[in-house]
């Protein structure tokens, strides 16, 4: 069964049966099931992630799923990680989803992240991202983190712990109160939330097995109205508290 279901990572000579050994036993935490969570959790689930940790405290509303495409209509009102888990069962038998009911804080981060190979981010709060980019750093776990408003999205891979490579706070700095602005707020066209999460998604199984070029300290920045792909080197910031 696994020779079928795979067979199109196996041919990959990037990939083949070590990679696919490599993701079926990963465990990767998805911190937020929404836009970027939803469809980054679908295909790291068709990948083939032996473990998908899925860390939310929000139900599934109508709002949700004009780009939310891992929930139906019949499940508005569940809670979005048993909507999610039931959706990666369906999808994956491989897969052991494991639902976090619960807003992720920096008292139970620790606990929550500890022990992954991958971190995944699509939080839209400013404040959670640190919480989460923090723990990720002190555990020496690649961070993924992507975020989208608008018609515009980023993606960066972070591992600060390293001589070479910045971290999240590199990027945004430390300032806890920074002001965040979520969909609901600014709008967002639906594709742009699963462009994104398809590609934080790769980028979470390039970090289980590494192909092509390391992306760990460059930042993709997306622009569909101007129909462009931009990619920035992001230098470590030689002061940062967290990782200088």
């Amino acid at each position: 069964m696994q020779l079928d279901r795979y067979a199109r990572h196996l041919i990959l000579k990037e990939i083949g049966g070590a990679g696919q050994a490599r993701l079926l036993a990963a465990r990767v935490a998805v911190v937020g099931a929404g836009g970027i969570g939803s469809p980054a959790l679908q295909y790291l689930a068709a990948a083939g992630i032996g473990q998908l940790t899925i860390i939310d405290d929000d139900r599934v509303e109508l709002s949700n799923l004009q780009r939310q495409t891992l929930f139906g209509t019949g499940q508005i009102g569940e809670p979005k990680v048993t909507a999610a888990a039931a959706a990666i069962a369906a999808l994956n038998p491989d897969v052991r989803a494991v639902p976090q009911p619960m807003r992720i804080t920096a008292n139970s981060v620790d606990a929550l992240l500890a022990d992954h190979d991958v971190v995944l981010d699509g939080t839209d709060n400013f404040a959670t991202r640190l919480i989460v980019a923090d723990a990720a750093l002190r555990h020496r776990i690649p961070l993924v983190s992507a975020a989208v408003a608008q018609f515009e999205g980023q993606l960066g891979v972070f591992r600060g712990w390293e001589a070479d490579k910045p971290c999240y706070r590199c990027l945004v700095g430390s300032d806890p109160d920074r002001a965040g602005a979520s969909c609901a707020d600014e709008g967002v066209i639906g594709a742009m939330s699963g462009v994104l999460g398809s590609l934080a998604a790769l980028e979470a199984c390039r970090a289980i097995m590494p192909f092509g070029t390391d992306s760990a300290g460059r930042l993709l920045i997306v622009d569909a109205l101007d129909f462009r792909f931009r990619t920035i080197d992001l230098p470590k910031d030689p002061g940062c508290p967290a990782c200088a």
